[in-house]
């Protein structure tokens, strides 16, 4: 038998391509329906193969979820560090929440909203660091809104019906309907914020 050894940048390859097809699996199916021979046979594998770069099922849905908060922090960031108009860094933020949960392969943060139950709990905490620098960035946001006129309810409440709102999107939003990514960021704009 001929043992094939993956370079460094191969194995990331490989590593993030599970990650990917996991991704996409545990939010079609859930992740309790998905076996590592569902995500080894997407991506060409044979059933044992997935272990070569994850521990268990659990450290694969952990970096699923990691790699979603992780890509949304990046884009969030940079658009909270530009020095736009609050109206206008909050659409940004908006159609970057929305591009994230309903853009074509943004399977990561639908599958961090359904699947959470089903992480173990020793596991959270890697999770929950990510999420809760992801709210303090929406937070700020909301806190800019607030002193800009733009909303007059509480911060915290306001930022929950906000992600709240959004988040539903997921189970409403078809991407083959009348309605665009941008044409739903105008509209949620438009319903949350004081016209001014």
């Amino acid at each position: 038998m001929n043992v094939v050894y993956l370079s460094d940048a191969d194995a990331r390859n490989r590593r993030a391509e599970l990650v990917r097809a996991s991704a996409r699996l545990f939010r079609e199916r859930g992740f309790d329906a998905t076996t590592i021979r569902d995500i080894a046979q997407a991506c060409g594998m044979r059933s044992g193969s997935p272990f070569y770069h994850f521990k268990s099922k659990q450290e694969i849905l952990v970096a699923v979820m990691e790699e979603g908060l992780v890509a949304g922090l990046v884009t969030i960031e940079g658009i909270a560090a530009q020095p736009l108009a609050p109206r206008a860094k909050f659409r940004a933020l908006v159609r970057t929440q929305l591009e994230f949960m309903l853009g074509e392969g943004h399977d990561f943060i639908p599958v961090l909203l359904y699947e959470w139950r089903a992480l173990d709990e020793a596991l959270q905490p890697r999770v929950l660091a990510l999420k809760e620098r992801y709210d303090a960035l929406w937070h700020a946001m909301v806190v800019e809104l607030k002193d800009a006129g733009l909303i007059q309810a509480d911060p915290t409440v306001a930022r929950l019906f906000i992600l709240g709102s959004l988040t539903s999107a997921v189970q409403w939003f078809r991407p083959e309907g009348s309605i665009s990514l941008d044409q739903l960021a105008d509209d949620a704009v438009a319903m949350f914020l004081h016209s001014r």
